[in-house]
């Protein structure tokens, strides 16, 4: 019995080990390079590129809608192969998503109407998003035990805050290079990780 409980701890995560995240970062930097750097290049009255004003705004929530929609495909796949534990936690997570963003609206709407500000939904979305991303590949990393998506988790959550700090066009400028790259590399590093994680678990 002790030997059976053994094996089946030691056995790999189903959704660690077959979860191919590539499509996903790659998506997602692509949102937020064209739709956070379509905003830092038209920004301002005197912006570097003048484009029609609801350009950035079209890249950006199409390229964030795509992203989840390939997102969700890929872990509905994964989650075909996970059972037990795996499959709540996988749930529990897709659920942390719709928390997290509806906290998110309120956070934001409550602000903007306090400090009345309607402007400022405009630096807190962008940047607001990027922490509840952030924060929730942190607890995936955690659960299952993926370093690479925990450091992109950490890296979008603390480059992310720290663009408040910013004014003009510099916050999209971090969003958009520090935060799309930042999914590009992970993106490359994804096949090593997977090569990996039957060794980590």
């Amino acid at each position: 019995m002790s030997q059976h409980l053994s094996t089946t701890e030691s056995r790999p995560s189903a959704l660690r080990v077959l979860l191919d995240n590539r499509p996903s970062y790659l998506s997602f930097g692509l949102a937020w390079l064209l739709g956070h750097g379509a905003y830092a290049l038209s920004h301002g009255a005197d912006p570097l590129l003048r484009l029609p004003s609801a350009l950035p705004s079209v890249l950006l929530i199409g390229g964030l809608l795509a992203a989840m929609i390939v997102t969700s495909v890929v872990t509905m796949r994964a989650q075909r192969g996970a059972t037990g534990r795996e499959a709540v936690v996988g749930n529990l997570l897709a659920v942390s998503w719709l928390i997290g963003f509806g906290a998110l609206f309120f956070v934001i709407t409550a602000l903007s109407s306090a400090l009345a500000q309607p402007d400022l939904k405009m630096l807190l979305w962008p940047t607001g998003s990027g922490l509840i991303v952030g924060l929730l590949y942190l607890a995936g990393g955690a659960a299952y035990r993926d370093v690479l998506q925990y450091a992109l988790g950490a890296w979008l959550a603390l480059t992310s805050s720290a663009a408040l700090f910013l004014d003009g066009a510099s916050p999209y400028w971090v969003l958009a290079l520090a935060g799309g790259g930042s999914y590009l590399v992970a993106a490359a590093l994804e096949p090593r990780r997977r090569a990996m994680a039957p060794a980590l678990a």
